[in-house]
C-alpha cells in the first residue's frame, strides 16, 4: 500500500489510523480553554482541531462523520462530507450538528471525526448532442429496486 506524506501542523493531536484496516483517520476535538462546546438539539458547532495541512496536488481530506456518534447521539457533519482543498492552509474545523433529543458535549481531545486522504482527477465537459445508451437510461432514485 502506497504512503503519501502529508506535512502538518498540530496544536492538536496528530491524526491517527486506530486499527490496520482503517481507511480513516480520527480527527480530535482541540479546545485551546479546555471548555467543552455543547451542541444543543437542532443546532451546530464548528469544532476545531488545532490542525493544518499541506496536501500534495491532486489529493483531497474528505472529512466524515463517526458512526458511532450518529448511531449512539446524533451526532452528524452539516455538509455530509467535508472537503479540504489542497490549497487551504487554515485550521480544519469541523461543522458537527446535532439530530438527536439531547445536548452533546464536546470535550477537548474527543474523537469528532475521520479524515480520509484521496486522489482525485480534474475533468473539463464537452457538450454533446447525446449520451451513450445504457441498461438502467434515465432510472432515477429506487430504480435498481430496494
Amino acid at each position: 500500500m502506497e504512503t503519501i506524506v502529508i506535512n502538518i501542523t498540530a496544536e492538536g493531536q496528530v491524526p491517527a489510523y486506530e486499527t490496520d484496516g482503517s481507511a480513516g483517520m480520527d480527527l480530535r476535538a482541540h479546545l485551546a480553554d479546555g471548555q467543552p462546546i455543547v451542541i444543543a438539539p437542532g443546532k451546530r458547532a464548528v469544532v476545531p482541531t488545532g490542525l493544518r495541512i499541506e496536501l500534495p496536488q491532486g489529493f483531497e481530506a474528505q472529512i466524515r462523520a463517526r458512526s458511532g456518534l450518529a448511531a449512539k447521539h446524533g451526532i452528524a457533519l452539516v455538509n455530509g462530507i467535508g472537503t479540504i482543498d489542497s490549497d487551504y492552509r487554515g485550521e480544519i474545523g469541523v461543522i458537527l450538528i446535532n439530530l438527536g433529543e439531547e445536548e452533546f458535549a464536546v470535550n477537548d481531545g474527543d474523537r469528532i471525526a475521520q479524515m480520509v486522504i484521496a486522489r482525485y482527477a480534474r475533468t473539463s465537459f464537452e457538450i454533446a448532442g447525446s449520451l451513450a445508451d445504457t441498461e438502467r437510461g434515465e432510472g432515477g432514485f429506487g430504480s435498481t429496486g430496494v
